[in-house]
């Protein structure tokens, strides 16, 4: 039973996440924190993070995570990150072959223009999702941020940020 509402939810989260893994963690964190109460906020924070500094998309990575502790399994895993990519995947070869059709189409243009703001939206939500107290930054994970970003705005390798924000890390907490 564990694996169909896995499945369920991870397939609702793949067909209306739309604008990219980070404004799915709006939903993502409603179904699996919220619905489900399969993790705790923490959780859901410390799956975000893990999931930001493995290779892929955030979604998939967050989704495999959830199978995994959620069945205790590589089967719910996987079972997960099927659910979640298969959607976006179906979706993007429709969309590919309608958008070709018609991209030069005005009405076209105008509801890409419309989907803009929502994407914005729905990141900005992730964001304030994601500041809860216990993730509140300090000074000193604030002073790094703004480090990173002056930096990032020089053209310093990304590669060498995060390796320097790791042993930051490490050094300062």
């Amino acid at each position: 039973m564990i694996y169909l509402k896995l499945f369920w939810t991870f397939l609702k989260i793949g067909l209306f996440g739309f604008g990219g893994g980070y404004a799915m963690l709006s939903l993502i964190q409603h179904e699996v924190v919220e619905n489900r109460a399969w993790l705790s906020n923490q959780e859901f924070t410390d799956i975000v993070a893990i999931s930001q500094i493995t290779p892929g998309p955030i979604a998939v990575n967050s989704a495999t995570y959830v199978g995994y502790t959620v069945t205790g399994n590589a089967w719910g895993s996987a079972l997960a990150t099927f659910a979640v990519c298969l959607p976006p995947l179906v979706l993007m070869l429709l969309l590919t072959k309608f958008f070709i059709k018609f991209r030069k189409n005005r009405r076209v243009g105008y509801a890409m223009d419309g989907l803009k703001p929502v994407m914005i939206g729905m990141i900005g939500a992730a964001v304030f999702l994601l500041m809860t107290p216990a993730n509140f930054p300090d000074l000193k994970a604030v002073l790094l941020f703004l480090i990173c970003l002056a930096a990032s705005e020089h053209k310093i390798n990304p590669i060498v940020l995060i390796a320097a924000s790791g042993v930051a890390g490490l050094l300062l907490y």
